[in-house]
């Protein structure tokens, strides 16, 4: 037996019934969207020995120049050891600079150099070609849907990380 997912407007009328189908088939979507979605930079890193982590910190330092260690821990959700690994390889490759923090000398303070920031372009653009692409394509109301969709499979932590992130000026 499947069960059913009804969804209900407001007013209370049905609006959408989802089977047990239905949701993995949506399963499914992410995660051959999300290999279609990481495969162009994933060559790109494979070159340098690098991994999606990789991609992820250059990702978020760029959009916050100054973001401090704990808050790039806290936003990735990964152990201190594993993004340590990771920012030593970043900041020894001359991509990432580590400085003393302004207000608390303890903290540490991390910026993309020319060359994390030339890299952290090039990763990303292949990414956003597919998005503009998908966007193009599914029309207006698809994409906001989308936008809806995602923000309502996150925690209530989560969303405010990532509404922090879209609130912040676009970077070039």
């Amino acid at each position: 037996m499947q069960d059913k997912i009804a969804m209900t407007a407001p007013g209370g009328e049905a609006l959408l019934f989802l089977t047990d189908d239905q949701i993995r088939r949506g399963i499914e979507a992410m995660y051959f969207a999300y290999r279609a979605f990481t495969s162009d930079p994933d060559l790109i890193l494979a070159e340098m020995d690098y991994g999606r982590a990789h991609h992820r910190a250059l990702h978020f330092i760029h959009r916050d120049p100054g973001l401090t260690v704990t808050a790039l821990l806290d936003v990735l959700g990964v152990t201190k050891q594993s993004l340590n690994r990771v920012l030593r390889t970043l900041i020894e490759d001359g991509l990432v600079d580590s400085r003393v923090g302004r207000r608390d000398r303890r903290e540490r303070q991390l910026y993309l150099t020319d060359s994390g920031t030339a890299l952290e372009r090039k990763l990303s653009e292949t990414q956003r070609a597919r998005l503009r692409t998908a966007f193009r394509t599914a029309g207006p109301q698809a994409v906001a849907g989308f936008r809806q969709v995602l923000e309502a499979m996150m925690d209530r932590d989560m969303l405010r990380q990532y509404r922090a992130f879209r609130d912040l000026p676009d970077t070039p």
